[in-house]
Parts: C-alpha cells; sequence; structure tokens
C-alpha cells in the first residue's frame, strides 16, 4: 500500500538496532522511508538516543522487537519512546513483534515475579499510546496494559505459505494444550484436521510427551507454535509424532529464538522443514537449508496503515 505525500508526513516510522531489515521492509511496504533517529552507545554502555527530524503532532510508530539481546533492546525501546513523547509526538505506537518476557505471564509457584506485567507497566510509565505485537505466549497478557494493544496472528502468512506446498492429509498438531488455539485456527484456514500432544515438563527446558490426542497415522503432520527456543520440544514431539505412525512432520513457528543448539537440533530430527517469521533477525549462522523465514512486512504494514487511518485492524484477518 503507497500512502499519499501528506501522510507519508505525518506517519513516521522509526527503528532501535533490533531488526532494521523489518522496518525497511515495512516502510518500503507503505511508500515511506523509515525516519533519522540514531541508536548509539556511550563509551560506558550507556544508551544514546538522537531523533533528527522534527516529531511534533506526529504520529509515530517505532518497530522494536525485544529479542536477543533482550535487555539491550528493551531499554532502546524505552528510551526512545521518552524521547519522543518529549519531542512532542502526537501518538507514540510501539510496535513489537517479538514480546520479551512473554513466558513469565504468572506465577507458578511461590516468590516469583510476573515479568511480562513488569514490561507492560515500563512501556506505558515511557509514554507508549498504543502496542502493536505478534503471537503473545498468553494472550491475556493484553490485559496486563490500559492501553489499546493490536495482537496480531501470523497464521494467515504460515497458511499460504503451506497451501502452496501442497501437502496431501494434513493435519495440525498443537505441541502442548496452551497451544490449542492456535492449532485450531491454523487448522481452519488449511481445512485440515487437529491433534494435540499430552506433555509434562519435570523441569524448565525439558519436555516429554506423554499421549496424542487425535490421530496422525498416515498423514502430514504440521506442528505449530509461537516460539521455539533450544527446540527440545520440538524436536521430541516430532520424534513422537513419527512413533504414532506420521509420514512426514512440518513444523511452524512464529519467533525463531533458536538459542543453542537449536539449530543443530533440527538439522538431526525428524522435521522435514521449520517455518518461521522475521519477527527476530535470523543471523547467518542460525540459517539452514531446513528453515524457511517468511515476512511479516505486509502485515504490519497494513496493520499500521489501518491504525493510522483509524480501519478495522481485525478485518486483516477474516478467513
Amino acid at each position: 500500500m503507497v500512502m499519499l505525500e501528506d501522510d507519508n508526513k505525518r506517519l513516521r516510522i522509526f527503528t532501535g538496532n533490533a531488526n532494521r531489515p523489518l522496518a525497511e521492509e515495512i516502510a518500503a511496504y507503505l511508500g515511506a522511508e523509515v525516519g533519522e533517529a540514531g541508536v548509539n552507545r556511550f563509551n560506558n554502555g550507556e544508551i544514546q538516543v538522537m531523533i533528527d527530524e522534527s516529531v511534533r503532532g506526529k504520529e509515530v510508530f517505532i518497530l522494536q522487537p525485544t529479542s536477543q539481546p533482550v535487555n539491550e533492546n528493551l531499554m532502546e525501546l524505552l528510551i526512545m519512546v521518552d524521547a519522543f513523547k518529549r519531542a512532542s509526538a502526537k501518538h507514540i505506537t510501539a510496535v513489537i513483534p517479538y514480546y520479551a518476557y512473554a513466558r513469565q505471564d504468572r506465577k507458578t509457584r511461590g516468590r516469583e515475579p510476573i515479568s511480562a506485567k513488569l514490561v507492560a507497566n515500563l512501556l506505558v510509565t515511557a509514554g507508549v499510546t498504543r502496542v502493536v505485537t505478534m503471537d503473545l505466549h498468553a494472550g491475556q497478557i493484553q490485559g496486563f496494559f490500559d492501553i489499546p494493544v493490536d495482537h496480531l496472528p501470523a497464521a494467515p502468512i504460515l497458511a499460504d505459505y503451506i497451501l502452496t506446498k501442497n501437502l496431501s492429509d494434513m493435519v495440525v498438531v498443537s505441541p502442548d494444550l496452551g497451544g490449542v488455539t492456535r492449532a485450531r485456527n491454523l487448522a481452519d484456514r488449511l481445512n485440515a484436521g487437529l491433534a494435540i500432544i499430552d506433555k509434562r515438563r519435570p523441569e524448565p527446558g525439558v519436555a516429554e510427551v506423554m499421549n496424542l490426542i487425535g490421530d496422525v497415522k498416515g498423514k502430514t503432520a504440521v506442528m505449530i507454535d509461537d516460539i521455539v527456543d533450544t527446540a527440545g520440544s520440538l524436536t521430541e514431539a516430532a520424534r513422537a509424532l513419527k512413533k504414532f505412525g506420521a509420514t512426514d512432520v512440518y513444523a511452524c513457528c512464529t519467533h525463531p529464538v533458536l538459542s543453542d543448539p537449536a539449530v543443530q537440533r533440527i538439522a538431526n530430527s525428524e522435521i522435514t522443514e521449520l517455518i518461521v517469521t522475521n519477527t527476530i533477525p535470523l543471523p547467518e549462522e542460525k540459517q539452514h537449508e531446513k528453515i524457511k523465514v517468511l515476512s511479516v512486512a505486509p502485515i504490519l504494514g497494513e496493520a499500521i496503515v489501518r491504525i493510522y487511518s483509524e480501519l478495522s485492524v481485525s478485518k486483516l484477518f477474516d478467513k
């Protein structure tokens, strides 16, 4: 979508250092340019933000996933927001494709923090007036904010790509009970069946497959999750699906965290292809022939222009 010249003057897109290529893709989609702002470091490591153009009365959108290094990128975002607020921007929308600390959304044992809520508080206090994010680990995190939150799914992008592969007799698999809604959404778009893996976590980062709800025998299994971190659960689930009779196993996720040794595990796994998006930039050392990266720039770009134009964002995702 190309915006009018007057819109380009009022709607400004800025970015920190977390994922500049995605910001440039979004700007190109809108027929705009990334705004002039520098995010640098002082000698002692403190973050320095310099806005090199007037933003008084402008609609500012800051693209900054809080991916690794998480705390550096989060602080960049907070300081940028403060700078734009003090520069008299009309509205400040934080476009956070990957929302860090989302897995710490509740207390599971005594004396634990709820870090996802703390991050929400920090963003609002800094001056954010709206948040755009994708596939939160828990949808309830939207309730941690007292400002509007646009929660965008990646399922339409993933489904469109999977359909181009012409896979036969598909069944979408949720790797745990918590991801059933996400899996059902993808299954509806693919006109496929649904299965659920029942697993338990004896300790953080360790998963054991206990059972399978549904039928995958003789079918192509497509697993979907929001995050792939170390890929231990994912590869273990793929191995289990093969044992339950799946002929082929594909996997997809929105946020490819891919902490070591994730890429090695995926390379040696039963997974035919892992389909991810570029909410988190994938450095060269994490790229592999089994990993396919899709761009979320069109969805984020369309959401931004709809927010700016005061149109419905949810209409984007009508099946």
